[in-house]
C-alpha cells in the first residue's frame, strides 16, 4: 500500500502543471497586449509560442516570471502565485533572455560561478556543477576565456547554461538561437533535446517555425496578444493547411493562377512567388506545363510557417 500511494503521488505530481495561466490580460498606454490568455506546461513538456513581433511574446513571459503586473488573470508558477510570490518562484526557474546579459568582467567558469551564488548556492556546489555545464554548452576550452572572446553561439549557449547552473526544472528560453549560424542552432537544439529526455520543461518562443516543429509538444499562436490557435505541431498542420505546397515564380508566374485555381485547394501570392496548396502537387505541376520555362516551381511538404502565415498574414509588421 505505501508503494501504491509513492506511485499515485509520483503520478500526480507529473500531471501537476508547472506553469499554469488563467485569463492573463496586460494593457500599455490603454492598448491590451494580451488578451485573455490560457496556457499550461506539464513535465517534461516543450512548450512554444509564435507570433508575428509584437504579439506579446515576452510581455507574457516577463509576467509569468512577475516582472511586469497583468492587468488581470492568474498565474501559477510551480504551484506559487505570481506576482506575490514571484521570488520565490524565480529561484526554481531557469531564464535565457532574448539578449546575452553576461558579464564581461568575467570569464566562462566565473560567470557561471558568480550567477549560482545568486540562488544562495555555496562555492563547492557551483563549482561540483561548472564541469558538467561547459561539457553541456560544448565549451570546455574556453573555461578560462574571458566573454569578449566568445562568437555569438558560444555566448548563446553559456547562457543556457548558466541557466540550468541551479538545476531548475522550468526553463524561459526567449528568441533563444535567433542571429545564430546553422551548426550554432542545431547544436542548441541537440541540447534542448537532451534537458526535455531529462524530464525538464521549457518555455519557448521563437521566430524560427522549423525550431518550434522540431523541439514542441505543443504550440499557441499569438498574435496582437490573442490566441490564434495551440495545439500539437502535427495537429495545427492538418487543421490549417493542405499536405502538399507549390512554390510558383519566374517571369510568366501572372499567368499561373489561371491554371491552378481549378487544381488547388488555396492560392496566396506574396510578391513574385504564387504559393498553391493541395492534398497532391502532381497535377500542379502538370498544369504548369504549358508555360514552360517562363516559371520555376518548388515542390515541398507544408510546414509550421505555412500556418503562421494563414493563421496571422504575409503582412511585414514592424
Amino acid at each position: 500500500m505505501p508503494q501504491a500511494a509513492a506511485r499515485a503521488g509520483a503520478a500526480q505530481a507529473r500531471a501537476t502543471p508547472l506553469l499554469q495561466v488563467r485569463g492573463l490580460s496586460k494593457r500599455y498606454a490603454g492598448v491590451e497586449v494580451v488578451r485573455q490568455l490560457d496556457l499550461s506546461i506539464g513535465v517534461g513538456q516543450c512548450y512554444g509560442i509564435i507570433g508575428p513581433n509584437g504579439a506579446g511574446k515576452t510581455t507574457t513571459i516577463r509576467m509569468c516570471l512577475g516582472l511586469a503586473e497583468p492587468a488581470a488573470g492568474d498565474i501559477r508558477l510551480l504551484g506559487l502565485p505570481v506576482p506575490a510570490q514571484a521570488a520565490r518562484a524565480r529561484m526554481r526557474v531557469g531564464v535565457v533572455t532574448q539578449f546575452d546579459s553576461l558579464d564581461p568582467d568575467f570569464t566562462v567558469s566565473e560567470n557561471l560561478l558568480v550567477y549560482g551564488r545568486y540562488f544562495g548556492m555555496t562555492d563547492a556546489a557551483i563549482r561540483e556543477r561548472i564541469p558538467g555545464l561547459l561539457e553541456f554548452a560544448a565549451l570546455r576550452h574556453k573555461a578560462d576565456a574571458p566573454i569578449q572572446e566568445l562568437s555569438g553561439g558560444m555566448k548563446r549557449r553559456l547562457s543556457l547554461a548558466r541557466a540550468l547552473i541551479h538545476d531548475p526544472q522550468l526553463v524561459f528560453l526567449d528568441e533563444p538561437t535567433t542571429g545564430l549560424d546553422p551548426q550554432a542552432r542545431h547544436l542548441i537544439w541537440d541540447r534542448l533535446k537532451g534537458l526535455l529526455a531529462q524530464g525538464k520543461s521549457i518555455l519557448l518562443t521563437t521566430h524560427f517555425m522549423d525550431e518550434a516543429e522540431r523541439l514542441c509538444d505543443r504550440v499557441l499562436v499569438l498574435d496582437q496578444g490573442r490566441r490564434l490557435d495551440e495545439d500539437t505541431p502535427l495537429a495545427l498542420l492538418g487543421r490549417h493547411v493542405e499536405a502538399q505546397v507549390l512554390e510558383v515564380y519566374g517571369q510568366r508566374v501572372d499567368e499561373a493562377p489561371a491554371l491552378l485555381a481549378p487544381l488547388a485547394h488555396r492560392l496566396e501570392r506574396s510578391g513574385d512567388t504564387l504559393f498553391a496548396y493541395a492534398g497532391h502537387a502532381a497535377p500542379l505541376l502538370d498544369a504548369l506545363a504549358p508555360l514552360g520555362d517562363g516559371v520555376r516551381a518548388l515542390q515541398r511538404s507544408a510546414n509550421l510557417e505555412d500556418v503562421f502565415l494563414k493563421l496571422t498574414g504575409r503582412q511585414l509588421r514592424d
